[in-house]
């Protein structure tokens, strides 16, 4: 082998090689952001029943009504009844409503909760706005605490002009809270704490 087919070989074998690192940084790379990306694409068309996070209400309603249900759930590990005042209500596109889900804590002790959530059928996600929500932030509860956590929302009237929902009667609002778990605080720390207390 001559020594120009050598360099030529070396040449090859480095762009082969750079191309699979780039190539593997490249799929890391993916792998950290499809969680994020993902989200975000959720979050922008509503796909599997994630709702839209609004600003402000809607300038009018509609003479359209719809039946929204609210179904409540909580994971295991979390000691919680967690239920809705009611169970349905007929709304108008385009009307603001609050409604409220009750949470208990049956525990001894202070847990920590966040709400997951979505709407279905999943292609109302896009047209379900949330102006405030609990699902937004963790919940923590004392032992034995009942607290009220509204929900402040409305029908987006661009639903009326979506010919797949024409026939569409009922959404259904469905929370389930999972426990959140607490980093464990050092022993040094606690111990400091009480001493000065």
């Amino acid at each position: 082998m001559t020594q120009a087919s050598r360099r030529r070989n070396t040449r090859r074998d480095l762009i082969v090689a750079a191309c699979c690192g780039v190539f593997v940084a490249a799929m890391i790379g993916m792998s950290y952001a499809a969680v994020p990306l993902y989200d975000w694409f959720c979050r922008t068309t509503g796909f599997g029943g994630r709702t839209q996070v609004a600003t402000a209400a809607p300038q009018r309603a509609l003479g359209r009504t719809l039946t929204v249900r609210f179904d409540a759930n909580v994971t295991g590990g979390l000691p919680w009844r967690f239920v809705p005042e009611q169970n349905s209500i007929d709304v108008r596109i385009g009307e603001v409503f609050t409604v409220n889900y009750v949470a208990t804590n049956l525990s001894a002790r202070e847990t920590v909760g966040q709400a997951a959530y979505n709407v279905s059928p999943s292609t109302t996600g896009i047209h379900f706005q949330k102006i405030n929500c609990f699902c937004f932030t963790e919940q923590r509860l004392a032992a034995g605490e009942k607290r009220e956590m509204p929900v402040v929302f409305y029908i987006d009237p661009a639903l009326a002009k979506d010919a797949e929902l024409d026939d569409l009667n009922t959404i259904t609002l469905s929370y389930s809270f999972y426990a959140v778990r607490e980093p464990a605080r050092p022993v040094a720390a606690s111990g400091m704490k009480s001493a000065t207390n």
